[in-house]
């Protein structure tokens, strides 16, 4: 039976790694499968990996990357600090190549799938003749035509290209139209389909993600100040945690609306579970997506989603008017009604929620495994 490795980065908080966790759960019920990491950022895994995995990591815990700690050495203007950081940083960046190029050479076989761009160079590169070559995309290009470059290039040598959503695959297809790499799509698969649903009778909107710019959570906010001048009995849950914490508060208080908006943290599956279960409306703020695990997940729960468009990944998720909202042009405005119209309205709510829960089943891990283990035993 061949054996599966999956190269990532780290196993810490991301939309990467929970995919990645979700993969090795699915094909360790078939194969032998191992991750190998990079970097150990915690004493165990963010996201639940069957025991039956084996992780390797390649650096040790104290060569995790050090950017903050360089950026705080510049800003204390300490020398020492600064090249203490900065050779550290040297040393990382080397040695992370030099073990993830020293680990793909000594695979004689079998099936390797690489999840960063970076990884799919080196596999390209470095990986045996005898093994076969997947690289996925988790990225959206936003057009950028030197990232586009970057990617296609990094394939040279890969066997299946596999971007997360439909919609990069086919926009990836024309670009490796005339070589050796094929084009697939398999979709993210959800853990688990909840045999329970939300009765979408609680005042709250919830939404959940890194807290990071990309993510657009201080526009959710401005959205939410919108909603809540009117429907002032309604809550915003938001889960999760990142750099730009500090600026949705202050957003929060300059509005005034600190009794109505919980910044929860970060919080595992379970706690986000009883938080879509106990939530009437799910809302994505995001300026690029390029799948959106979440809204299927909300969606499981039968809770009904509203997104910008920015967000691709969500319009191969959501189906406009009849699941959920998708607002064009990033509008505040249109999407603040929308949100009003759902809260208004408790049977559009529960329309909307079933046909949500009837779509997330496509991506249940009984179907996502059947797509992969057909996949797979060609090889």
């Amino acid at each position: 039976m061949k054996k599966i490795t999956i190269l990532a980065l780290h196993l810490g908080y991301g939309g990467v790694e929970k995919s990645i966790a979700s993969l090795s759960n699915i094909l360790v019920e078939k194969y032998p499968v191992e991750i190998i990491s990079v970097y150990k950022l915690y004493n165990k895994p963010a996201f639940h990996i069957d025991k039956r995995v084996k992780i390797t990591y390649l650096l040790d815990e104290d060569l995790s990357p050090n950017k903050k700690e360089f950026k705080e050495a510049l800003k204390s203007n300490n020398i020492f600090k600064i090249l203490k950081e900065g050779l550290k940083s040297i040393k990382i960046l080397w040695l992370k190549k030099l073990k993830m190029k020293k680990a793909i050479k000594d695979i004689k076989e079998g099936i390797v799938i690489s999840t960063r761009i970076e990884h799919n160079s080196i596999l390209s590169r470095f990986g045996n003749n005898n093994v076969t070559k997947i690289a996925q995309e988790h990225t959206y290009h936003n057009n950028d035509e030197k990232y586009i470059k970057n990617i296609v290039k990094s394939c040279k040598n890969i066997d299946y290209f596999m971007p997360v959503s439909e919609e990069l695959t086919l926009f990836y297809s024309k670009y490796f139209n005339n070589t050796k790499t094929k084009c697939l799509y398999i979709p993210h698969s959800l853990d688990y389909i909840p045999n329970s649903s939300s009765i979408l009778q609680n005042k709250s909107i919830v939404s959940v993600g890194r807290l990071s710019k990309e993510k657009g959570f201080e526009d959710l906010i401005d959205v939410f100040y919108k909603v809540v001048k009117n429907r002032t009995n309604w809550i915003l849950n938001i889960i999760g945690d990142g750099e730009e914490k500090e600026k949705i508060e202050k957003k929060i208080k300059s509005y005034d609306i600190s009794k109505n908006v919980i910044l929860h943290g970060y919080k595992d599956k379970n706690y986000i579970g009883d938080m879509l279960l106990n939530s009437s409306i799910y809302v994505m703020t995001s300026y690029e997506e390029s799948f959106g695990i979440v809204l299927i997940e909300a969606q499981s729960f039968g809770v009904p989603c509203v997104a910008f468009d920015s967000a691709k990944g969500a319009c191969e998720i959501i189906s406009d008017n009849i699941d959920g909202y998708l607002i064009s042009n990033r509008d505040k405005e249109e999407m603040a009604s929308k949100i009003i119209e759902l809260i208004d309205n408790e049977e559009l709510r529960l329309k909307m929620g079933e046909k949500g829960k009837n779509n997330s089943l496509k991506y249940s891990k009984e179907n996502i495994s059947k797509e992969w283990f057909n996949l797979l035993e060609r090889f």
